[in-house]
């Protein structure tokens, strides 16, 4: 998961989320059942334009047959959730879907 946090609100929000990473992963772990290695979290300070959400998450998912789109736009509203509750800022969230043939991840 990658958050992107614009540069003018980034000092006074990077604390709250970084507080929010460890309750993430576990609400990731725990929605998508999945063991902790399969999480990997970004925090980017970036420029944007005033009129875009705050705070920008993109988040990349192995399908499964559970894994409906239904299913990952409640998971994506939990996280929109999260990080607009623990910031108080404007947060908009991605997903897709990875490839499984062509994913590779060496850790």
């Amino acid at each position: 998961m990658k958050i992107y946090i614009d540069a003018d609100r980034y000092a006074a929000a990077v604390g709250a989320v970084r507080n929010l990473l460890l309750p993430l992963r576990g609400m990731l772990c725990h929605e998508l059942n999945v063991d902790v290695t399969a999480c990997q979290f970004a925090v980017l300070e970036v420029l944007g334009l005033e009129d875009q959400p705050q705070i920008n998450v993109e988040i990349l998912i192995l399908p499964r047959p559970e894994r409906t789109r239904e299913r990952i736009i409640e998971l994506c509203t939990l996280i929109r959730t999260m990080l607009a509750d623990a910031t108080g800022l404007h947060v908009a969230v991605r997903s897709s879907m990875l490839d499984p043939q062509t994913y590779v991840a060496l850790k």
